[in-house]
């Protein structure tokens, strides 16, 4: 069997690179990345880029220190495909722009760059993200070696990963705002609509918001780009799609519905990382040395210390980290083992431009009747289109995995092979 061919959408602060690194510690035959696509979100999008080329210059640190210790060197699904790493969104689709550093850091991971300087590459790399008539085949422009850069947005490197791969072989998994998405789908739908899956950290459903009481970040920091890619899991998609004074409406016939997996907080925030476990793992291996534990150890305890001045519960949310991006790439690598909990066809919609609920999800609960005939319009009285089942959204919700208690500690096993 093949593996499972994903791209990842992300706006890299410090659960998106746990995140990137677990993708890339599976194995070659679970995971090929075939392109990581970069969106403003945490921080801009600048910083975000130099976050992930970190991030790679580390792993390769990395596997060349576990190499010289006789270690399994991991991470090998890079020897089988390098991924190329697109720039894409640096502002929401519409609306202000707002970014989560303050619980980032301004740089996205907790100042790691001026704190540990030598695991930040030169950055004599950055001309490589922008076009020109005449590439730099220099040594220096080389840096790190383990991805390729791409000059093309990463809506259309989107759209070209799904053209040039047959329909219902593409994954993508989005770890920030859908801006990138949403634009690939806007450009051009029917060719994203070749995806086979589409799987969301975002939204919140019964449990408050992070970021304002009702609403999670990622949806909050493009409201409309969210709402359009939910409208295309819709038998009608013009029943829940919002006005937008930057895109097209899409067109009235779409070849199918998208398969849209979220995850919102009401799961993601019970996926917890606690600092004894943390520490258990990574400790030791940054006193001995390992790139990876000590630039990983920076922003995680760093984190762990900050979370202690936010909050003023006892919840365990309140004192451990909440994994979730990365429990949305752990779902792209174990979906089809089972043992998760997925409510199907919920009609989700995001509010666009409330002062007090932007980004919020919003879902019926009135418990009314919703009329099965779809010969028949919808009634008079049905504001929204809430009850017919002709309109709304069909998205799918994950509710629960089978490894809540025992996560945190095996994706750090995974990404530090021990």
């Amino acid at each position: 069997m093949p593996p499972k061919k994903i791209i990842i959408d992300t706006d890299p602060g410090v659960d998106d690179v746990l995140a990137l690194l677990l993708a890339f510690s599976a194995a070659p035959e679970e995971l090929e990345i075939a392109l990581i696509s970069l969106c403003f979100g945490n921080v801009d999008v600048e910083s975000c880029l130099r976050n992930v080329v970190s991030m790679f210059h580390v792993i390769d640190l990395e596997r060349r220190w576990r190499q010289v210790n006789g270690l399994q060197t991991g991470f090998t699904t890079l020897d089988n495909c390098k991924p190329v790493v697109a720039v894409g969104a640096t502002n929401p689709i519409e609306g202000a722009v707002f970014e989560y550093d303050y619980f980032h850091g301004k740089d996205g991971l907790q100042g790691v760059h001026r704190a540990a300087p030598h695991f930040t590459p030169t950055e004599m790399w950055k001309h490589l993200f922008t076009y020109s008539d005449s590439p730099d085949d220099s040594p220096l422009a080389q840096l790190p070696p383990n991805f390729k850069p791409s000059a093309i947005p990463s809506h259309k490197e989107i759209l070209n990963v799904l053209r040039n791969n047959p329909p219902d072989t593409i994954t993508i998994v989005t770890l920030g705002p859908l801006s990138n998405i949403a634009l690939a789908a806007a450009e051009d739908p029917e060719t994203f609509l070749r995806v086979q899956e589409v799987v969301v950290m975002g939204g919140s459903l019964a449990l408050e918001g992070n970021v304002t009481p009702v609403a999670e970040f990622n949806q909050y920091a493009c409201a409309y780009s969210a709402a359009r890619i939910y409208a295309l899991t819709s038998p009608s998609p013009k029943s829940t799609i919002p006005p937008c004074k930057e895109l097209k409406p899409y067109p009235e016939s779409l070849p199918r519905q998208l398969k849209l997996t979220t995850f919102p907080l009401d799961i993601t925030t019970h996926h917890l990382l606690s600092l004894t476990t943390f520490n258990e793992v990574v400790q030791t291996l940054s006193e001995r040395g390992s790139p990876l534990a000590q630039w990983v150890n920076h922003f995680v305890s760093a984190t762990f210390e900050y979370m202690k001045h936010i909050y003023v519960g006892e919840r365990p949310q309140d004192v451990n980290i909440s994994l979730h991006d990365p429990l949305c790439i752990w779902y792209a690598l174990t979906a089809e083992r089972g043992g998760w909990k997925i409510n199907e066809g919920v009609d989700v919609r995001v509010e666009v431009e409330g002062q007090w609920t932007r980004g919020m999800s919003v879902i019926d609960r009135r418990g009314k009747k919703v009329e099965q005939d779809l010969e028949k319009p919808a009634k008079q009285h049905d504001r929204g289109g809430w009850l017919h089942k002709g309109l709304g959204n069909r998205v799918r919700i994950a509710v629960d995995s089978a490894g809540r208690e025992t996560f945190g500690r095996e994706m750090l096993k995974r990404i530090f092979k021990c």
